[in-house]
């Protein structure tokens, strides 16, 4: 990824953007069937662009073209490395867009800009990438049997699947779904969050542009109960996959009951911890991962440190150097390269972080500044997901305990430990109840490893890596009798 531009030139790319304005179904861009509504920069909450959204007749249509799609088999039954070279040449295409979609993105979102051309965008690329890469390298099995018959056990795409985006990382969270699922072969209707639908309808053009078929890859921008809905009760639609609120997620269990028993896979909230022992090395070091996990895209993200559980012995000096590091994360516009902080997605979100805030801490419009408090476990910031800049601290006075504590929550989707002890590293990381367990670092690991949560976090499945693949595909065993059915023996 080249050198980030000055705050000038993003500006400058800003005015030159043409942006989608309808939805990508069958091929092309074309209206919607329900309301127009805006796509508003949450910076200034001025419109980006009118957008034509969709409703239930829009998704009878494209899950109509989808299942075409899949059943012609221009894509499911294409050889692996021949999918491979297309989404290949998407990447390309995507890469050579990119600096298009960084700033399409921080604007659709207030993410800054910085975060957008370094991280968002490079990490699309290499999903899709990596994903491509394996579907040629994903062997199939058998099974011990006897010498009378030949067991097969194939993954074989599931077919149409609804992908349900969320509006913190658009652009990721995007891949982390079409990656695995277009390169098992299936065909797959995207509903961006309707905040942030402008990046995805891109990249649907870009797909299109590439090689992907008609029907393979469509977006239908609009609300949950214009589209999302629709797409989780439909009856010819395999698969949900899901990012968002456990709240939400829930809904499309029960959807999912109500209708085919389509399968159904949720990566939802967190409350995540970061435990720090009594005897954690190098405390600049400590504190600037918890900085990271907790502020990082103004908190909104569902595996961010909400939570630092730290023991008495080292809480004082940790928070020095957290309030010092802190001094550092520039608030304001995210073109500016400068900035770690952008806005917070609209005004409603605004309003729900600020109703746990203390009235000093408000701040103004969509900026909300970093805010760390100190709190008992049970307290409504120690338990609740505000998904905002909000740190909530939490003194322990043994290690036990802070291992409890941590584990005192209905999410467990990350956690992060830090200690100088490898065998107390280890049997934290066992202890503690998170789909994700990082030591002496804040992460999710990589696209290599899977990502998902216990308990209400996640259900059904993980993102990224192999793992990822397999969810997006059904599991056949074909068993072939060798015995000569004429004269009982074996045949040969």
């Amino acid at each position: 990824m080249s050198d980030l531009l000055t705050q000038a030139e993003y500006q400058a790319i800003a005015a030159d953007l043409d942006f989608p304005r309808t939805a990508f179904i069958d091929g092309k861009y074309r209206a919607g069937s329900g309301d127009v509504f805006a796509t508003v920069n949450p910076v200034t909450g001025d419109p980006l662009a009118e957008i034509s959204g969709c409703n239930a007749d829009d998704v009878d249509f494209a899950v109509s073209k989808a299942r075409e799609a899949f059943e012609q088999g221009h894509w499911s039954k294409m050889h692996p490395s021949d999918r491979k070279d297309v989404l290949i040449k998407l990447c390309k295409l995507i890469t050579r867009n990119r600096r298009e979609l960084a700033v399409m993105e921080s604007l659709d979102s207030g993410k800054p800009i910085l975060d957008c051309e370094t991280i968002d965008v490079p990490e699309t690329i290499h999903c899709i990438k990596w994903h491509a890469e394996a579907v040629d390298k994903i062997y199939d099995q058998t099974s011990p049997t006897g010498d009378d018959a030949i067991s097969m056990i194939v993954r074989e795409p599931i077919g149409v699947v609804g992908a349900v985006l969320p509006w913190n990382f658009p652009l990721m969270m995007l891949a982390w779904k079409i990656g695995p699922a277009l390169a098992a072969g299936c065909s797959v209707i995207v509903k961006p969050a309707e905040q942030t639908s402008l990046t995805a309808l891109r990249v649907a053009e870009l797909a299109h542009e590439a090689g992907i078929p008609r029907g393979v890859l469509q977006v239908l921008p609009g609300d949950g109960p214009c589209v999302g809905a629709p797409l989780g009760l439909h009856m010819d639609v395999d698969m949900v996959s899901f990012t968002g609120s456990t709240e939400t997620g829930k809904r499309f269990l029960r959807y999912a009951a109500d209708s085919n028993l389509k399968k159904i896979v949720l990566e939802c909230g967190g409350k995540n911890p970061a435990v720090v022992f009594d005897d954690a090395e190098n405390l600049d070091h400590v504190a600037q991962h918890v900085v990271n996990a907790a502020f990082w895209n103004a908190g909104q993200n569902c595996s961010a440190t909400s939570r630092l559980i730290v023991h008495k012995a080292v809480k004082a000096p940790l928070m020095e150097k957290i309030e010092a590091r802190l001094r550092d994360w520039k608030v304001g516009d995210p073109l500016d390269p400068n900035t770690h902080i952008g806005a917070l997605i609209d005004a409603e979100h605004c309003k729900k972080v600020r109703s746990f805030l203390d009235k000093n801490d408000q701040g103004e419009g969509p900026f909300v500044a970093p805010v760390i408090y100190h709190v008992k476990a049970g307290d409504a910031k120690a338990s609740d997901e505000i998904f905002g800049p909000v740190l909530s601290v939490i003194e322990v006075a043994s290690n036990d305990e802070a291992i409890a504590v941590a584990n005192d929550t209905d999410y467990g989707l990350a956690a992060s430990v830090f200690t100088a002890n490898t065998r107390r590293a280890i049997r934290a990381a066992r202890d503690i109840r998170a789909g994700t367990v990082t030591v002496n670092c804040y992460g999710e690991g990589d696209i290599a490893t899977p990502f998902g949560g216990y308990k209400q976090s996640g259900f059904g499945g993980r993102d990224n890596g192999v793992h990822a693949h397999d969810q997006f595909t059904e599991l056949k065993t074909i068993w072939i009798d060798l015995i000569d059915p004429q004269s009982g023996d074996n045949i040969g």
